[in-house]
């Protein structure tokens, strides 16, 4: 990405000087005249950290603590530069949005077919292994085309409350799992990967009325393949962002090597499943997920392997994490979790399974969601790609601008949020003081808002009903889990929380 401003010149110069058409207000309520041309005050250059010839600001990132801890960094350069600020890291150039207002400003000016950071080392692959894109590397007509049909079945609230019998039926068998992996002290070892498990049945119970039996004694290899492979891919591919990825490719380094074989390994699980329930479905024709969709629409196999493909590894990967990491914030609070489960109660007779019905009664739960994903969230940033020239704050940014928005950074910052590092739920209800929206984006924002978040959010509301009515959550010690970034935020060690019974 080029220089994105000068200091003196004006943004019309600028944006000439590009060929560039210059920014338009919107049309006033009442009135079809053509709009005025926006004019903007001379540019000043965007504020950074120092930029090195082809490293740029690497090895400041990596003296810091490397890539691993690059949310606590954004979150120091934010508050050195201010709340817009642009870093190049290796190869990989971009500009850092840090406050809601920028946020909105942002969201305010998008178009139809909002485009993202393109995911270079996704799309290596599938041009390597000749696959179809899905929704994350999609762009323009065909990603609305594809988001189009799987919004019918994924952001209507009244399609996604019909699933709530699945994901009741995996969680029962959850409960089973838990008490028998638990030990003397109610430890659970490697809890994380036993969250992934959960996640995976869930997910593959809703697209494929599939079981895998990974919450049975006896677990086939097949499922905890893809789970594995999944945290390869994440921790693989941001290694290829910052390095160019062709060069990982021609020099079929150990990196990319790894890559390939995580994405064959997810690839093949999810055409053998999506093959095996379309087989099933014309032989006994049903109605189902996965069948709906593909009669419905007009998308190829391949289309519907990547789509379902991307869909499944968020649903197993991301959502597995934020349950993880609200189980660890309840643990440290436990005056909260006791108000909890006191809702719960209240809601729910003894005994009587949770339904998403029954989670409209219960605006605390809802509250600790949002609270754990604003403290401890799975992802530190989300992105766009300018497709126009745009101006956010003072600064004149061109087409093709790689804009980092980091949300990490937003739930940290005391502008926002009070006492920003206390797990305080009850700030969610306040009703005098209301919270920015544009201050809490765990799924993203806008058009390309994460397309699984009404399932992913009564996911973890049922799972949370069941669990915190079994269980007491329990910290085992009082010493920080620290976040590491590996394409996700995990915690730095085994999670110190004990699962004792009620």
């Amino acid at each position: 990405m080029g220089s994105p401003v000068s200091r003196s010149r004006s943004l019309s110069a600028f944006l000439q000087r590009r060929g560039l058409e210059q920014p338009r207000r919107p049309e006033t309520s009442g009135t079809h005249a053509p709009p005025a041309l926006r004019e903007a005050p001379p540019c000043p250059l965007l504020p950074g950290p120092t930029n090195w010839p082809l490293l740029g600001s690497l090895l400041q990132i990596l003296w810091k603590g490397g890539l691993k801890k690059q949310h606590d960094t954004l979150v120091q350069y934010h508050k050195k530069y201010g709340q817009i600020f642009r870093m190049k890291l290796g190869s990989f150039d971009s500009v850092h949005l840090g406050s809601p207002s920028l946020l909105e400003e942002l969201f305010r000016s998008e178009g139809a077919c909002p485009q993202r950071l393109e995911i270079k080392p996704w799309k290596a692959y599938r041009d390597h292994r000749a696959e179809a894109y899905g929704l994350m590397v999609l762009e323009g007509e065909d990603w609305q085309r594809v988001r189009r049909v799987f919004q019918k079945k994924l952001m209507k609230p009244v399609e996604i409350m019909k699933l709530d019998s699945k994901i009741n039926e995996v969680l029962a068998d959850f409960m089973v799992r838990l008490d028998e992996l638990r030990d003397e002290r109610g430890h659970i070892e490697d809890l994380y990967k036993e969250l992934n498990k959960w996640s995976f049945e869930s997910i593959c119970l809703i697209l494929y009325e599939k079981r895998f039996g990974l919450l049975q004694k006896n677990i086939g290899e097949e499922a905890l393949s893809f789970i594995t492979a999944i945290k390869t891919m994440m921790s693989t591919f941001g290694k290829m962002m910052v390095t160019p990825v062709e060069l990982h490719k021609s020099l079929n380094t150990r990196v990319w090597q790894m890559h390939t074989l995580a994405w064959d390994t997810i690839f093949k699980s999810v055409k053998s499943c999506i093959n095996s329930r379309l087989e099933k479905r014309s032989q006994q024709p049903s109605t189902d997920f996965l069948g709906d969709i593909y009669d419905h629409s007009q998308l190829s196999r391949k289309e519907l392997y990547a789509a379902v493909t991307e869909i499944q590894l968020g649903a197993t990967e991301t959502t597995a994490n934020s349950l993880m990491w609200i189980l660890y914030n309840l643990s440290r609070n436990p005056q909260v979790q006791q108000k909890l489960l006191n809702e719960i109660q209240s809601v729910l007779p003894e005994n009587q399974m949770p339904r998403a019905e029954d989670l409209k009664k219960m605006p605390y739960l809802k509250a600790c969601l949002k609270e754990s994903m604003r403290l401890t969230p799975s992802v530190p940033f989300t992105t766009r790609t300018l497709d126009k020239a745009t101006v956010l704050s003072e600064y004149a940014l061109p087409k093709g601008t790689v804009l980092m928005l980091n949300t990490y950074v937003l739930g940290s910052d005391e502008d926002n949020f009070e006492d920003s590092d206390q797990f305080r739920p009850e700030r969610w209800l306040q009703t005098k003081k209301k919270i920015n929206p544009f201050a809490h984006l765990p799924f993203g924002v806008g058009k390309r808002m994460c397309i699984g978040r009404p399932l992913a959010e009564l996911q973890l509301h049922l799972a949370l009903c069941w669990i915190i009515r079994r269980f007491h959550i329990v910290a085992t010690d009082s010493e920080p889990v620290h976040m590491l970034h590996l394409g996700i935020l995990v915690p730095s060690r085994e999670l110190p929380v004990a699962f004792c019974p009620r």
